[in-house]
């Protein structure tokens, strides 16, 4: 028989039984509050919660997952979760997580379309797990969270990205492109996949590459932001202007990112360029019209001295045997006066402002005369060649544009070979173009030309250029050393005179420009034709002139001629001798320049008093009259200074005689 228990030991056997009373109690009151939690979870949370059975039907459905998806519980309940809220498109996608799922895998959250009851379109963040009791799969739980605003942000986003007419783009920190938007694709003449991926530098020069990296990547990485002007080449090779601001982006769960905005300025870069020249040009133009005015004035004295010299000279040849040993030397005198009285005429033609006048004249002798000017402006360590042909070719040209011209191309080939020097060869040659041969020379038609060739050993022109050397403003230069213009201009006076040009170079070799001129008919005039006999007369002359020299050398010419002479200084004093004796004066000699009244005025006068006086002006220089304003003002002839002995008498007899 058992000892009967003490009462300490019944006292901790009531204890025990009391507090496993009391812990059960916790525990159920426990497991009641986690229940109550839960169901509060469940009932109150925003996102859809989902409980399925293993045939993939609804068992239970939250009010998160009405207000997402427009289904009531009791009409989502025991349906097709995948038939509720998928669509063909999705539907695939669907029925692969919730298998996933039923199969005992979690779901990790991705992004997903779902559709509502009313049709549209919602987009979530789905996840799922599996739900396992005592080892045995009972169903699955799916948890769908609402991304829809989050969405239509990044789509408004993305409609600014790809809408906005600045080039936008993100780069890595290797400065490859992570993202561009279309105007960057247009910008660039890349299609997006060809620029992602690959750096910023692969379209920029090859030497830039170093710089992409010190100069933008490092001061990003160190400062947090860069900003500039930047140069890149689209896919035709073609030069961009870059405006960009660059951002070091850091975002929360993310790799560091550089976020970039960009402006194509390239037509702002050439306009500027474009208006610097045109400025340049004008300041250009301005300085042409003062050395204009200058060299007029100058030409004006000069020749008048030139007259003098000639004249007397003409004179003292007259006046002393041709064995006198003098006489050599005023031949010599007399053919110095005549180059520098050339000399004038081309500073005059270089800096006058005419009209272009296409008339016959020699191909040789137009070369020459510009080669006599611009061999002064050639570098001493440049040769200059001439092989001029023996054919008397005559070609429709206005002087002064192929001085222009020449000029030009002069200026282009002692570039290329002002530093190791050389010979430039200049060579006129005749070629006739036939029916086989035009082909290659649209704009010319068959038959004989003059043909120019201009050869130097200067650095030569890179291939990939030589089709634009002709464009308007292209130039290799630097800035400031030329304006693009010069072999712009040389295409057009070639096209103006009905021609063509073409250039050969080589890298290293040389350049060579061939230009080709239409040879013409017709029979060329030379001023300086000098006819066996001088033609005499016995009028009476009134001749002006303020410079005492000419008026004596003119007295005496004109009197060894045969004619009567008054002269004067004084253009007032000679229309007094003339009103007080019209009819004793046949012509009318005066000079342009001179004070009180000019020869126009002087002229004007004359008439008013006798109709049909003829008057000869003569002048070494003058802006306000040339051959076409004396016809105007109904003047009878116009002679520049300086002129021979004969060419005064020829002028006067073409008046007379009239």
């Amino acid at each position: 028989m058992s000892e009967k228990p003490s009462y300490e030991e019944l006292e901790q056997r009531v204890w025990a039984l009391e507090t496993e009373k009391q812990k059960n109690t916790r525990i159920e009151q426990g497991s009641v509050k986690r229940q109550e939690y839960l169901e509060s979870v469940f009932h109150n949370a925003p996102s859809a919660i989902i409980t399925l059975d293993p045939s993939h039907c609804v068992i239970d459905w939250n009010p998160g997952a009405q207000k997402i998806f427009g289904y009531s519980s009791d009409e989502a309940r025991g349906r097709d979760l995948d038939d509720l809220v998928s669509r063909p498109e999705v539907r695939q996608q669907a029925l692969d997580n919730t298998h996933k799922v039923l199969s005992g895998e979690l779901l990790e959250p991705m992004e997903a379309m779902r559709y509502r009851k009313d049709g549209s379109l919602v987009h979530v963040i789905a996840s799922g797990a599996p739900i396992i009791i005592d080892h045995v799969l009972k169903g699955a739980v799916a948890l769908y969270t609402d991304i829809s605003p989050r969405k239509r942000a990044e789509q408004r986003f993305f409609d600014l990205f790809n809408s906005i007419s600045d080039l936008i783009c993100t780069l890595d920190m290797e400065g490859r492109f992570i993202s561009v938007n279309p105007s960057m694709c247009t910008a660039f003449d890349h299609r997006e996949d060809e620029l992602i991926g690959r750096p910023a530098s692969d379209f920029m020069k090859t030497e830039f590459v170093t710089a992409f990296k010190k100069e933008y990547l490092e001061p990003i990485k160190k400062y947090g932001h860069h900003e500039g002007t930047t140069i890149y080449f689209k896919k035709n090779g073609e030069k961009i202007y870059i405006e960009y601001t660059s951002v070091l982006v850091q975002p929360e769960d993310g790799e560091l990112f550089i976020s970039v905005s960009g402006r194509d300025i390239t037509e702002k870069i050439l306009s500027e360029r474009k208006l610097a020249r045109l400025q340049e040009e004008i300041i250009q133009s301005r300085k042409m019209e003062s050395i204009g005015i200058l060299t007029g004035g100058i030409a004006h004295d000069f020749n008048n001295i030139l007259h003098m010299i000639f004249g007397n000279v003409e004179l003292a040849l007259e006046d002393i045997p041709q064995n006198n040993p003098a006489y050599n030397h005023l031949e010599e005198i007399k053919f110095a006066s005549i180059r520098a009285a050339g000399i004038v005429k081309q500073l005059l033609n270089f800096t006058r402002k005419t009209e272009q006048k296409l008339q016959p004249m020699g191909a040789v002798e137009v070369i020459q005369n510009a080669l006599r000017f611009l061999r002064t402006t050639i570098p001493a360590t440049i040769e200059i060649r001439e092989q001029m042909t023996e054919d008397n070719m005559a070609i429709l040209a206005d002087p002064i544009q192929i001085n222009r011209l020449m000029m030009n191309l002069f200026s282009n080939a002692t570039h290329a070979m002002e530093k190791a020097g050389g010979i430039l060869e200049v060579r006129v040659d005749s070629e006739t173009i036939d029916r086989m041969r035009v082909k290659n020379f649209p704009d010319l038609a068959p038959g004989k030309y003059a043909k120019i060739t201009l050869i130097d050993v200067g650095h030569g022109i890179d291939p990939d250029i030589i089709n634009r050397i002709f464009d308007p403003y292209f130039t290799t230069k630097q800035m400031g050393e030329g304006s693009g213009m010069g072999l712009a201009i040389v295409h057009g006076i070639v096209k103006n005179h009905n021609g063509a040009i073409w250039v050969d170079s080589r890298l290293g070799k040389g350049t060579t420009i061939n230009l080709l001129f239409p040879v013409v008919n017709e029979t060329r005039n030379k001023e300086n034709q000098v006819k066996s006999q001088i033609p005499c007369g016995t009028e009476t002359i009134l001749f002006v002139d303020d410079e005492t020299s000419i008026t004596t050398m003119a007295k005496i010419m004109l009197k060894r001629l045969g004619y009567s002479v008054v002269s004067t200084l004084n253009p007032k004093e000679a229309l007094e001798l003339f009103r007080s004796g019209p009819d004793q004066f046949d012509l009318v000699i005066t000079d342009m320049t001179m004070p009180q009244m000019t020869g126009a005025q002087l002229s004007e006068k004359l008439m008013e008093i006798r109709r049909d006086i003829p008057i000869i002006i003569s002048t070494g220089h003058s802006s306000l009259i040339d051959e076409e304003k004396a016809k105007k003002l109904g003047i009878a002839g116009y002679v520049m200074k300086p002129m021979s002995m004969a060419r005064l008498a020829r002028s006067i007899r073409m008046v007379l005689d009239k």
